[in-house]
């Protein structure tokens, strides 16, 4: 596999493209007033009521549109790692159609799951926030505030070092550059140009970008499509294609794996929570989220395919490691001449772009609240914080880990978490089944965390306790095999059972004092004078805690009010 982009083709792929995006942000701030309307109405979004400074830059609040949530999400989600991610599932037969739907499946299924279901109860019980750490907080309190920021920031951290350690991969491999040195180059280059847009538009920014990088994307894929597929040298027959395309037991487990770990993962992705407030409305969330989430399906599954003819093109290679499956998708377009590697880089900067962005914005957004409530200044503090996100990053990404690897760490972090926080929907007792406390919410991520740990025991993985996130449990992919199933089933459904269980034993130890915050800070007070404005003013943050249980006669929780949280400190 022989690629010859020359090094300066491809360093002015990469900054004309990145040139581009950060011009187009300007635009959305209301720097480019001076060109003509129609031009500039491409670059900006509608705020309601005229909303502006720190919230709109923050939140893009109630501005967004059914295309702009759409191609949002779209972009945003579909990095440069989707070259490598269901490609090496089409190019394993083992794997292969199974394998591909489930990876594309998982992909689309979280708008849905946002769209459709907890992002319009979420955003109704908290229409001021900026991201789920503060539903966190306003739900339960401090403690689950900090819990869902550090495993939000975990995965949006790792999502990051997979972008920058895929776009510098692809470079390295078109250009033929495989130095530490080049790859840091494209990999600083990109961090540099998105952390200047977003400093500059904000959110608003991130989503007009993503407009524009779905639209790109679309074309280039549909183009790319067309070239590979009538190359002569990646012609097969039907029967080479049946049997490349295979549909197997390994392939179903692993579309089950699949579609637990990317669902558990994307409910702590803050860079999607943040355009379920951005949408105009709940009708425009609903159907933004749905044409993204199709968006998404097809363009996995289209990865996907090609993987399958690849393999089916060549299958002594991949079954002798001579070629490798992740790498599929190269090996279709390596006979085409060098103008179409030059549109593949346009492409990779796209995708790497658009979902940087939004982790930037995300990553911003998690104490966004807090920061305005201080007194900070966002736009300042946003810029340090990413910046001081990026170094790290930038230096993880040039030790070349395995992408799929990378990821399936974070996904299971996520699933040690994502029931305990979302049981936090939960207002109302049922019956045994009570509404989580904070105390009972934290014991179940720290039994998740403890259940990981205690199945790399049982199954004998090899180093430290904690090595067993990463999953090396031998099977045909990162994502395969049977502990690998076992471990994401089990993971999520024992912080599943432990946030009731301990929730149960909490209020049955402490009463309704368990209903309150386990912390609290100085201006937590304020915001529940004015969240409750009926409140005696001197009444302290307890003592409103008190009031929120709904208390009978009799002392004991009768309900939970379900139009309002549990805790509202």
């Amino acid at each position: 596999m022989d690629f010859d982009v020359a090094k300066g083709a491809a360093n002015a792929v990469l900054y004309s493209v990145l040139i581009f995006f950060t011009i187009l942000a300007i635009g959305t701030a209301g720097y480019l007033k001076c060109l003509p309307g129609r031009v500039t109405s491409f670059c900006t979004l509608v705020p309601k009521d005229g909303a502006s400074g720190a919230d709109y830059f923050l939140a893009a609040r109630n501005s967004a549109g059914v295309w702009s949530i759409a191609l949002s999400f779209f972009a945003s989600g579909m990095g440069a790692w989707v070259l490598y991610g269901t490609t090496e599932m089409g190019a394993t037969p083992q794997l292969s159609w199974l394998g591909v739907i489930g990876y594309s499946s998982a992909s689309a299924f979280p708008a849905i799951l946002i769209g459709y279901w907890l992002g319009p109860m979420v955003r109704k019980s908290t229409e001021d926030s900026f991201c789920t750490t503060d539903f966190g907080r306003k739900r339960y309190g401090r403690v689950m505030q900090l819990a869902i920021a550090a495993v939000s920031g975990f995965y949006m951290f790792i999502y990051i070092v997979a972008e920058l350690t895929s776009i510098s991969s692809v470079y390295a491999l078109l250009t033929g550059n495989s130095s530490k040195k080049y790859g840091i180059g494209v990999t600083v280059a990109l961090g540099v140009f998105t952390i200047m847009y977003t400093s500059i538009g904000g959110l608003p920014a991130s989503i007009v970008t993503d407009k524009f990088q779905g639209v790109i994307m679309g074309v280039l894929v549909i183009v790319l499509t067309l070239a590979v597929s009538t190359e002569e040298e990646n012609h097969v027959s039907k029967s080479e294609f049946a049997a490349a395309s295979n549909w197997t037991g390994e392939g179903a487990k692993a579309a089950i794996t699949l579609i637990i770990a990317i669902a558990s993962a994307e409910l702590f992705n803050q860079s999607t929570w943040q355009r379920v407030w951005a949408a105009e409305d709940e009708k425009t969330m609903r159907r933004g989220f749905l044409l993204g989430s199709v968006m998404v399906f097809f363009l996995m599954m289209f990865f996907g395919v090609m993987g399958m003819i690849a393999y089916a093109n060549d299958p002594e290679a991949y079954d002798n490691f001579e070629k490798f499956a992740f790498l599929a998708f190269f090996d279709l377009l390596s006979p085409l001449n060098e103008g179409w590697h030059i549109v593949t880089l346009i492409l990779v900067t796209a995708l790497a772009a658009s979902s940087v962005d939004s982790l930037q914005n995300g990553l911003a957004s998690v104490f966004a609240r807090d920061i305005l409530k201080v007194g900070w200044n966002p736009t300042w503090v946003t810029r340090i914080f990413i910046v001081a996100i990026n170094i790290p990053a930038i230096w993880m990404a040039s030790d070349k880990y395995d992408v799929i690897s990378l990821f399936l760490v974070a996904d299971l972090v996520c699933a040690t978490s994502v029931f305990p926080v979302f049981l936090g929907l939960q207002t109302k007792d049922w019956g045994i089944f009570k509404a989580p406390t904070e105390l009972g919410a934290f014991m179940g991520c720290i039994f998740g965390i403890v259940t990981v740990l205690v199945t790399g025991v049982i199954v004998g993985a090899d180093g430290n306790i904690f090595e067993y996130f990463w999953l090396r449990n031998g099977g045909i992919c990162a994502l395969c095999g049977n502990e690998t199933l076992i471990t994401f089933i089990v993971t999520p459904s024992v912080s599943f059972i432990a946030t009731y269980v301990c929730s149960y034993l909490d209020l049955l130890v402490r009463g309704e004092r368990a209903r309150r915050p386990l912390l609290s800070v100085g201006f937590d007070k304020e915001d529940a004078q004015t969240e409750h404005p009926g409140s005696d003013e001197g009444s302290s943050n307890e003592e409103v805690g008190a009031d929120e249980g709904n208390l009978n006669e009799g002392g004991k929780s009768e309900h939970l009010a379900p139009e309002q949280p549990v805790y509202d400190a």
